[in-house]
């Protein structure tokens, strides 16, 4: 789906370290940051990344964004929870996973 909404393959590359990559403009790295905050448990969206969302996105597209960062982290969770991994099909896109906290696991890439 993000290839095919302009996704290209140097940002996907550079999502792990989105902050300080050239791929991403201003605003993508601020819905990045977002979706990052949204991601954490609990939940910490601070006042200031929000008001900043607010200006470049309408109430309308902060709801449609919100939901959309929500059902991606409602679908993993999900699926970790069963413990579904990956199929293994691959067409021609990667998305490296952040590095695992502890010592034990090992990286992995996500696959879509």
């Amino acid at each position: 789906m993000g290839r095919k909404a302009g996704v290209s393959q140097a940002q996907l590359m550079a999502l792990p370290d989105f902050e300080n990559s050239a791929a991403f403009d201003d605003v993508e790295k601020l819905v990045l940051r977002y979706a990052a905050a949204m991601t954490q448990t609990p939940v910490e969206v601070s006042d200031a990344l929000f008001d900043a969302l607010h200006g470049h996105f309408d109430e309308r597209q902060l709801v449609e964004l919100t939901s959309a960062i929500a059902w991606e982290n409602y679908r993993a969770r999900f699926d970790h929870a069963f413990g579904m991994e990956a199929e293994g099909f691959y067409r021609g896109a990667l998305c490296l996973l952040p590095q695992p906290e502890t010592r034990n696991e090992k990286p992995e890439t996500f696959i879509r």
